[in-house]
């Protein structure tokens, strides 16, 4: 499984991260199988890494930031819950079971299942439905590169993701906040999609429990719930699946859960967005939402002839 060898002081401020990848182009890169295991500090992550010049321009949030303050209700619904909560979730041994309409199905250790991928830093906006965003440096592989492997055939027009379900690890779980499991979908295509994306880690460091480890999605168009996390199911489909949050409000919560400012939540608007961290208490910073997250161009194709205020 995945070796980490970085101390928690050796994490880089992210100013100093910002100008290390000033130096990166066309750089080594490294393969998920050794990902950590021959990577002894945050200082020389960065010259392994592939670059694709994802989230150009982006200003990453501190490390502290973004695993301080998530939403992952399996451990807990206030932001700091995770972080206290998922401290001695165990991730080691990781199993994924694949399912459904592909030549190539069973049960995979995660190290099988991302083996000789080619690991990428990609730096996304995370936009969460509650109207507050922040940027994250991700490192992980294209979702893509591995969903190929297992031969999906022409059945598979949905992929539907699965997270643990563990109510000894995951204290959330006792609480009927949601109908456990934790469930979520996309199209084959959305899937497929060069932007959408596997995490193994952050910030050149091994994926924090609190964040979704030992592996989540990021889908960044679409608002935060989508990207679920600590997965251990992927089953392709014919028939669309009922994500967790549609099946709990439907009237709130939509199968595609795209960004998009002009559809309002039933209870806020999604005009604007919080950004984390940023300005006083009474006076936080905010910014105008983008269409698919600032995506449109990669995605729109995605959607056309698609109402996207029916189906939000």
């Amino acid at each position: 499984m995945i070796k980490n060898n970085i101390k928690e002081s050796e994490v880089t401020d992210y100013k100093h991260y910002l100008n290390r990848r000033a130096f990166i182009g066309g750089g080594l890169a490294i393969t998920a199988g050794v990902m950590f295991s021959k990577i002894t500090n945050a200082t020389t992550i960065n010259n392994y890494l592939k670059n694709k010049n994802y989230g150009k321009g982006l200003e990453p949030h501190s490390y502290e930031e973004i695993t301080g303050y998530n939403n992952f209700y399996e451990f807990g619904t206030g932001k700091r819950d995770p972080e206290k909560n998922a401290k001695n979730f165990k991730t080691k041994p990781w199993n994924v079971t694949v399912a459904g309409e592909c030549k190539k199905t069973g049960t995979f250790l995660l190290e099988d299942i991302i083996k000789n991928q080619q690991l990428e830093e990609r730096i996304y906006r995370l936009r969460c439905v509650e109207a507050w965003s922040m940027v994250i440096p991700w490192l992980g592989v294209s979702v893509a590169s591995v969903l190929k492997k297992f031969e999906p055939n022409s059945k598979a027009k949905y992929v539907k993701f699965t997270t643990l379900l563990d109510k000894e690890q995951m204290p959330g779980q006792k609480r009927p906040i949601l109908d456990w499991l934790y469930v979520e979908g996309l199209t084959i295509k959305e899937a497929m999609n060069p932007l959408s994306f596997f995490a193994v880690g952050l910030y050149g460091k091994e994926l924090p429990n609190q964040n979704g480890a030992p592996i989540r999605l990021v889908v960044p168009w679409k608002y935060g719930f989508k990207s679920i996390k600590s997965i251990v199911k992927i089953e392709f489909s014919e028939t669309r699946p009922i994500n967790s949050w549609q099946q709990q409000a439907p009237n709130e919560y939509g199968f595609y859960a795209n960004v998009n400012p002009k559809v309002d939540h039933p209870r806020w608007s999604q005009k604007r967005e919080r950004i984390i961290g940023r300005g006083g208490f009474f006076s936080p910073e905010k910014r105008d939402t983008e269409l698919f997250n600032g995506y449109q161009a990669q995605v729109a194709h995605l959607y056309k002839n698609l109402d996207l205020a029916k189906n939000f």
